[in-house]
């Protein structure tokens, strides 16, 4: 089975988890923090996957850890401990923040940009195509790209709305040779 799915599987059973305990918010906001602590720290990540470190002492490094922690994350990091799937772990928060962001109506976008984009014109962008994909809001990451020359690029997902100048510049471009072709 593919670490995706299993990871998938994971996050699905923590979301359920936190909805029956009325605790989805927080747990949200553990996840980001643990998210930040495995991407900052690779040597906490290496110490979980280490072979010759036994299950309770990783166990034990987890629960002195993150004490500040509810139950339900604290013992679903043991039970990916207990069943060797420290590789996951990242990869669960993911789909568990993915899932977050669908429930609140919320995407996640990357918006390009020649410049750096101000409040106005990123609330502008969000209210604009939010709709287009079926949600109330987007959380925007302004890229700055001098490339496309000028307008923005949006991509959503696997959607990518493309209102650039450089973009609009190679549909011409692709439109002009193939008119010359027939």
């Amino acid at each position: 089975m593919s670490q995706t799915i299993i990871a998938r599987r994971y996050a699905d059973a923590l979301f359920q988890l936190g909805q029956e305990h009325l605790k989805l918010e927080q747990l949200e906001t553990e996840l980001r923090e643990l998210q930040k602590v495995f991407r900052d720290n690779e040597k906490l990540y290496t110490f979980l996957k280490h072979p010759r470190i036994s299950v309770d002492q990783k166990k034990q490094l987890i629960h002195k850890s993150f004490l500040s922690y509810s139950a339900e994350v604290v013992n679903t990091l043991k039970l990916l401990v207990d069943r060797h799937r420290e590789d996951i772990i990242s990869e669960m928060i993911t789909h568990f923040l993915t899932m977050m962001s669908d429930a609140k109506g919320v995407a996640e976008a990357d918006v390009y940009s020649v410049r750096e984009l101000s409040k106005s014109e990123k609330k502008r962008i969000s209210e604009t195509f939010a709709p287009k994909v079926g949600k109330r809001s987007l959380n925007l990451n302004n890229i700055v790209d001098p490339s496309i020359l000028g307008g923005i690029r949006v991509r959503i997902g696997n959607r990518i709305f493309d209102g650039s100048v450089s973009g609009k510049l190679s549909r011409m471009e692709r439109k002009l040779v193939s008119a010359n072709k027939r």
